[in-house]
This record gives C-alpha cells, structure tokens and sequence, in this order.
C-alpha cells in the first residue's frame, strides 16, 4: 500500500482504510495471513501525514477478545475517522469461528453462546455505553452509522458505531419500499482501499 501513496495522494477526496481488531500480532495469526498490524498502523500514519485521510476499521470485534479502546488509543492520532463493527457469524463461518472458540478460548464459550445462539444483545449495548463514555473522556465524538467526512483534517477522529447495521439496513429497507426506494445506510468501504469520499 505505501508504495502507491504518492498516486492516492493525487486522488480528490481520496481515504484508505485498515482493518485493526487487534493488537496481538497471535490473535491475528490465528484469524488471517496478513501483514502484522505494526505495518497497518505504519502505513495508516504514513498515510495520514501525507495528508490522506484515513480510517482504522476496528473489525470484527470478537467478544472478549477485541480490546477496542486500546485500538482506538493508539489509533486515534493517525486517522480522521474509526469504526467499529461487531463480529457477525453465518453460514460455515459460524461454526468455524465457534470450535476455535472452543479451542482456543474456552472461558468465552458462554458469552458466545448467550451472543450467537440464543440471540442476547446485551454485550453489544454494554460495549456501547462502555465505548461511549470512553471516547468522552478522550474528547472524542461518538455517533452511530455517520460516515461523513466533512469534518477538517486536523481534528480528531470521530468514532462510529456500526453494531447495529444489519438491523438498520433491513428497517431502512422496509421503509424505503413505503418512501418509494430511498437506499439503506452503506457499508464503510473496504479495508485498504482507497475511496473517495463525499467531502
């Protein structure tokens, strides 16, 4: 990615996001074959000093395991926005995320049971209220589902909650069938890709 920063840096309104849902590079290599977070995080300020605008994509949060406000500390002075997204599990991926849980976390297989089999939500409005008070003490905005960009470069990041995107996107759906097709909310665009954005 760095070695296209000086073509992106060209782009109008351009941003490059990075996929950071942890600082434990052997969580990670459980979870995928990617570079080490060290390399996201250097490329992400690289790639803000350059004056590109960036986004640290903290997802999925893996329940119990993702420490959201240790990313978000050492984030937050190298990006203009941070979401945050919850760990949903369907199809194969279920059961493949569930027996490494088992596996490798057994302490959590209760908490990811009351998540994903009996349907709890709890967790996710706790982490909420928990990620919001934190942020506050930062002097950080904490909304939900805004992917503006319209805020100056220089000021810290704004943080968004995305948990509840799949429930907004099909009540978003609904009411745009009655309002005669007004579109969901977006997904944030893909982890280092570089977008354009609306401002």
């Amino acid at each position: 990615m760095l070695r296209d920063l000086e073509l992106i840096k060209t782009f109008p309104d351009a941003r490059v996001s990075w996929s950071i849902n942890t600082l434990d590079e052997t969580f990670r290599r459980e979870m995928d074959n990617a570079v080490s977070i060290e390399r996201r995080l250097a490329a992400m300020k690289a790639f803000h000093q350059a004056g590109v605008r960036t986004t640290c994509f903290i997802s999925p949060i893996f329940p119990g395991i993702t420490d959201a406000e240790a990313i978000i500390r050492r984030a937050k002075d190298q990006c203009n926005l941070i979401w945050l997204e919850n760990l949903n599990l369907r199809g194969s991926y279920k059961a493949v995320i569930l027996d490494h849980i088992r596996d490798r976390y057994p302490e959590l297989v209760p908490l990811y049971q009351e998540i994903y089999s009996q349907g709890s939500r709890l967790y996710w409005e706790a982490l909420d209220a928990r990620l919001k008070a934190f942020t506050a003490e930062l002097g950080l905005d904490y909304v939900t589902n805004d992917d503006s960009m319209k805020r100056p470069f220089d000021v810290p990041p704004v943080i968004v909650n995305y948990f509840y995107h799949e429930q907004i996107r099909k009540s978003a759906g609904k009411a745009a069938g009655k309002a005669g097709g007004r579109p969901a909310p977006t997904r944030p665009p893909a982890p280092g890709t570089p977008t354009r954005s609306s401002g």
